[in-house]
């Protein structure tokens, strides 16, 4: 596949105004990250490793690619070029599998799992292209393109984003998780063709048609290919606020998604799940949560709410002497996990 024509500007952040605090803390919460979750393998899932593994969720110190394409991100992002380039070698040599990345793998069995997960490789692929956009280069455009045409002969075929495909069955997920939808790559690519600009009106119809209305202004979870129909379940709210981005970050957020997420983090009441009505579901709070609606903020270039949504994010470090100083996690049990660190130091990023 021949990369897009057009340089892959579009994919630079609009810089955020950052307090003396935010970068202090950005900086501590990378150092943890860098000194005590990385191996040269990838970033572990948790600090804490666990003695026996589960069979459908990865913990302690298995390896995720959605935690390298995030660690991709903000490598490129802070111009740490050369750390990158390590970083990306790494990831390929963990994940890598038929130009598509495997989701999960663990160091201590050095089992590789057979499917990719979607949005995780179109984060890798975006890092790549972000990092060509700030060096002003062309290094990885080719390698970007080779991973989207891998995605696009298998969990994008067709225009249609399925949320994995398993190269050796050659079989996808007959569903789509609206938080896979990672607009702002899928245009970058999409856009230069008749069928690719199809594909993705296509692609934002099906996000857009998961709308739980204007009481409840998020989206449903997934979409059913077979059925033709939306999930009823009950939504994860890091999912949600994902696919809230992902509309931000293309001038799509709907007013009433952003005032109801406004009221929530104003009233420090956004909770870790709802139905699809919008009652509680799991009132447990997430620095993820928090740091995803500042990013979502940040996109919609909402200076003032994007303040208040990181100060609870830096709320959730850890300060003092314990071993996950720096990090976001709980510093009597020492658990730590990826994607709110990750989640955490991006949304500093923005």
């Amino acid at each position: 596949m021949t990369p897009p024509t057009t340089a892959p500007t579009t994919l630079i952040q609009s810089p955020t105004l950052h307090t003396a605090t935010d970068q202090r803390n950005q900086r501590r919460l990378a150092r943890f990250i860098k000194t005590k979750m990385q191996s040269k393998q990838g970033i572990y899932t948790n600090y804490v490793d666990t003695r026996t593994r589960q069979r459908g969720v990865a913990t302690g110190h298995e390896l995720l690619s959605e935690s390298a394409g995030m660690w991709l991100q903000y490598l490129a992002q802070s111009h740490q070029d050369a750390a990158f380039r390590t970083f990306y070698r790494a990831t390929v040599k963990t994940f890598g599998d038929h130009g598509q990345f495997s989701y999960r793998y663990d160091p201590r069995s050095h089992q590789r799992f057979a499917v990719n997960a979607t949005l995780d490789d179109l984060r890798i692929i975006r890092a790549l292209n972000l990092y060509d956009a700030q060096t002003h280069t062309q290094r990885y455009r080719q390698a970007a393109a080779n991973h989207f045409a891998a995605l696009k002969s298998g969990a994008l075929k067709d225009g249609k984003l399925y949320d994995y495909y398993d190269p050796q069955s050659k079989r996808t997920a007959k569903t789509s998780s609206l938080a896979y939808f990672d607009f702002k790559t899928l245009r970058y690519y999409e856009q230069g063709t008749r069928a690719g600009r199809r594909a993705y009106n296509e692609q934002l119809k099906v996000v857009r048609g998961g709308y739980l209305g204007n009481v409840f202004p998020l989206y449903a979870t997934s979409f059913s290919w077979d059925t033709l129909t939306y999930s009823p379940k009950d939504l994860n709210t890091s999912e949600a606020l994902e696919v809230l981005l992902h509309l931000a970050e293309v001038g799509q957020l709907k007013a009433t998604s952003r005032t109801w997420l406004a009221q929530q983090v104003k009233a420090k009441k956004l909770y870790n799940g709802y139905s699809t009505a919008g009652s509680i579901t799991n009132r447990g709070q997430s620095t993820a949560n928090y740091a995803l609606a500042a990013m979502i903020f940040a996109a919609a270039k909402d200076q003032a709410n994007y303040r208040i949504a990181m100060q609870l994010v830096w709320a959730g470090q850890v300060t003092g002497r314990s071993p996950i100083s720096g990090g976001i996690g709980d510093a009597k049990s020492h658990q730590s996990y990826s994607y709110s660190n990750l989640t955490a130091l991006n949304a500093a990023s923005d």
